[in-house]
């Protein structure tokens, strides 16, 4: 008996050992590390319980029916006859209709709270950073620091971090699940994303639209440290010895997966519009009507800007 009941037994306990490695309540984002990852699961948790309203009486009475109609039971009555009896429509279909209206109302203002494109906090200058996605890796261009870093994205504890995103191939979706929700990367465009760790700590990144061979692999770490720790990084990072110019750029920019944390100690100035310049097709003075900042407008104003500062 024992035997016959072996491959039940094993395979049950293999999967019992692959959901323990799930890690469901320290997961990102049931476990956040930031004030946006906060604010989003309460959205998910109060999204949860309101559609509970009618999701657990549809799952209780159908255990009742099955419970009270099962064949064995001979004292259930069996009736196939149907009487229609109109009220019984206002439940059936009220109780939906009010809840996706009352989950319309509460996302609505919660997902307008959430805007990335809103300062966390305004009182605080941000640390800024210029995001590129390529195949298959993230380029970190720090502008105030003036140093570049591939698949390894530094910040200080506690400190506002300002994302500027685009990317230099396909779309792409940037998101660290610990900090915040995902935004789109796309050549010739640039999207916003503020985040903020309360915790120090290394968070996983990643690339969750996907993009070819080597999508798998298209991660990075994100690293909250005090402040007085990312100070020294960004100085290790400048005594690397690597400069990016317009030779090194075109190189890192090659397909290429499983690439190792990179650091560039100087980066050739205008470089992250140059990279959303070069994929703006059609009419230049057009777009810059729509740029975001007065950057990428002047840059689209000037056609010889990119080529100008590809070779500086």
């Amino acid at each position: 008996m024992l035997a016959h009941r072996l491959p039940t037994v094993a395979a049950a306990f293999g999967v019992a050992l692959l959901c323990g490695g799930c890690g469901i309540l320290t997961s990102p984002d049931l476990n956040p590390k930031g004030p946006v990852s906060v604010a989003e699961r309460q959205l998910l948790f109060d999204a949860f319980f309101i559609m509970m309203i009618v999701i657990l009486p549809v799952f209780i009475m159908a255990a009742l029916f099955v419970w009270r109609y099962r064949g064995t039971n001979r004292k259930a009555r069996y009736d196939p006859g149907f009487v229609y009896y109109w009220p019984v429509e206002i439940p059936v279909w009220g109780a939906p209709a009010a809840i996706i209206i009352w989950l319309g109302f509460h996302l609505w203002d919660g997902t307008h709270k959430l805007d990335p494109y809103d300062p966390i906090d305004k009182s605080v200058e941000p640390i800024e950073v210029q995001v590129v996605a390529q195949d298959w890796k993230w380029l970190f261009i720090y502008p105030e620091q003036n140093i570049a870093v591939v698949n390894e994205l530094v910040f200080p504890t506690g400190k506002p971090l300002s994302l500027k995103i685009t990317s230099d191939t396909v779309m792409n979706s940037f998101v660290i699940p610990a900090l915040g929700g995902q935004i789109y990367a796309m050549a010739g465009m640039q999207t916003r994303l503020h985040l903020l760790a309360d915790d120090h700590g290394e968070y996983w990144g990643r690339n969750v639209q996907y993009s070819g061979s080597g999508f798998a692999d298209q991660q990075f770490h994100a690293v909250s440290v005090p402040e007085q720790d990312f100070d020294s990084w960004v100085e290790k990072v400048k005594s690397s010895g690597g400069r990016l110019d317009k030779s090194t750029y075109e190189e890192l920019a090659k397909p290429s997966s499983k690439v190792p944390v990179t650091y560039y100690s100087g980066v050739t100035p205008g470089l992250f519009d140059s990279i959303i310049y070069k994929h703006i097709k059609g009419n230049a003075h057009g777009y810059a009507m729509q740029c975001t900042t007065p950057e990428l407008a002047q840059a689209s104003q000037v056609r010889g800007t990119a080529a100008e500062v590809g070779t500086e």
